[in-house]
């Protein structure tokens, strides 16, 4: 007779689900947004199980022997299954909001997906921790073991507290990350001497990718504790300098002119910013910055990449003397060594 019940039961589940969620994607279906499809693919295995378990419960509440045998391990499974589709559903609205993120600002993208992925990692860990903590409520002996320890709440409190003061500190600085934004995803950044792009934010670390394709981990503490340099805060405009170290007797006017025609004429320059300026003058040299500007950082890199290579090319086929040359005087040296 249980087994009857119980093959009924579930067989009323399983059509029930079966019916549902062929309503649900034929509705998807006529819809032409994709994020319904997304979010029905993600949770449909969760509810499927969900569906089987109100169908033993079902059983269970027509017949004794199920019930017994149903109870507690019911009690177990059915947070495990909520917290289950809990979890799918959020990661499903994540990968919803992040395939929604079109925007002609790449600032706004990178903010929202900074938001979205803290946040996102932040819910998931709530919902793992109040589904472990429902299971294990459900164990009668853990509840037992719980009300004995009530009389030490207070202690317990202050020692956890301490012992997970790290990753308390942790957990407040990914939030605080997510909120204040001092980086974003795909920031560039330079901490600790590394300079690279913030490829993940996670909730204790943040991981940089560097120009050589090695991977830098950062506590996300030490983004808040100390002071680091971002690069694309509010956009990537950014100017950069060449420095030419040069002979004092260099005439300055025509490197100025040769350098202001080359940076009009490069396709990489946004002519918001191009100067020359003489930044220090010494006894055996002087230094000229040659400063210039580009919409994004790796154009810059490249448009001061080439300014570099044009500038010096340009100085040893029009102005060779400009060029500073430790040389060797041969006569004058012969001279002093003969005591001449």
């Amino acid at each position: 007779m249980a087994a009857v019940s119980l093959t009924i039961g579930l067989v009323l589940a399983y059509l029930a689900y079966r019916i549902c969620f062929a309503i649900v994607s034929k509705l998807a279906r006529h819809s032409e947004d994709k994020a319904d499809d997304l979010i029905i693919e993600r949770i449909r295995l969760p509810i499927k199980w969900a569906f089987l378990t109100i169908g033993v419960s079902l059983a269970a509440q027509a017949n004794p022997a199920i019930a017994r045998f149903w109870g507690p391990l019911g009690s177990f499974l059915q947070p495990a299954l909520l917290g289950w589709i809990a979890f799918n559903l959020v990661k499903a609205l994540t990968a919803v909001l992040e395939l929604r993120l079109v925007s002609e600002d790449p600032v706004a993208v990178r903010s929202s997906k900074t938001r979205i992925a803290v946040l996102s990692r932040l819910a998931t860990m709530a919902i793992i921790t109040i589904t472990v903590g429902l299971m294990l409520f459900s164990i009668p002996s853990v509840q037992a073991i719980g009300t004995t320890m009530l009389a030490s709440a207070g202690l317990a409190a202050l020692a956890v507290g301490a012992a997970a003061q790290p990753a308390l500190k942790s957990l407040i600085a990914g939030l605080q990350v997510a909120i204040t934004e001092p980086m974003r995803i795909g920031d560039l950044v330079v901490a600790d001497g590394h300079t690279g792009r913030v490829e993940e934010i996670r909730m204790s670390y943040v991981v940089l990718r560097i120009w050589d394709q090695r991977v830098i981990i950062v506590p996300t503490t030490r983004f808040l504790d100390d002071s680091f340099e971002n690069w694309s805060r509010r956009n990537e405009e950014l100017t950069g300098p060449v420095f030419l170290h040069l002979d004092p007797a260099t005439k300055v006017a025509p490197i100025r002119a040769e350098f202001l025609r080359y940076v009009t004429e490069h396709p990489l320059c946004d002519q918001r910013s191009a100067n020359v300026l003489m930044t220090e003058a010494h006894p055996e040299s002087i230094e000229l910055r040659l400063a210039m500007s580009a919409q994004t950082i790796g154009e810059l890199w490249e448009l001061r990449c080439d300014v570099r290579e044009h500038m010096l090319g340009w100085l040893g086929d029009t102005m060779p003397d400009a060029l500073i040359r430790h040389r060797l005087e041969v006569q004058a040296a012969n001279a002093r060594s003969s005591g001449g």
